[in-house]
């Protein structure tokens, strides 16, 4: 199986586990095998591409109940992703359908943050073609610059548009 030889010695190897788990039968096929590679790509992501040494996977709650990274990710992704989880504030909810208490919501909001939205992001920047990006980054300095240009309007006249009042 190719997934068991899988080795982590640049990004893209981390981007062929990652796009692996868009496909929810193959996971709970190779549930198990997929568990430890996810372990694995973590600990070398965070040390390897991050040089973070501090981080000890796999990661242990204070009752030492192991955190599964496989299960806190394809949750959080499951609710729509970390910003929607946390502005929903749903940790609560994802802790207890990984088989933890509510009270460890908050811990896994933190775990979350520090083990998983790092690659999680670069992942997603990573995947997106260098046209769209440089598309996306014009776009943005676009607006940034109407927005210049309405607040100078709006402060120069001391008047507000009609649709903010």
């Amino acid at each position: 199986m190719i997934l068991q030889s899988m080795k982590f010695k640049e990004f893209q190897d981390c981007k062929a586990l990652l796009d692996m788990l868009d496909e929810s039968e193959y996971v709970m096929k190779y549930k198990y095998v997929i568990e430890g590679k996810f372990e694995e790509m973590i600990e070398w992501f965070l040390q390897v591409k991050m040089g973070i040494y501090t981080r000890p996977v796999p990661v242990y709650m204070s009752n030492n109940k192991k955190v599964n990274l496989l299960e806190l990710y394809m949750v959080v992704k499951r609710e729509g992703g970390h910003r929607i989880v946390t502005s929903n504030n749903l940790w609560a909810m994802v802790s207890k359908d990984m088989g933890h208490n509510y009270e460890d919501g908050e811990y896994m909001r933190i775990v979350y943050a520090m083990y998983l939205d790092v690659i999680i992001y670069y992942y997603k920047f990573k995947t997106i073609p260098g046209n769209v990006r440089e598309n996306q980054s014009r776009g943005v300095a676009e607006n940034d610059d109407r927005a210049a240009e309405e607040g100078r309007r709006t402060r120069s006249t001391g008047c507000m548009p009609d649709d903010d009042r």
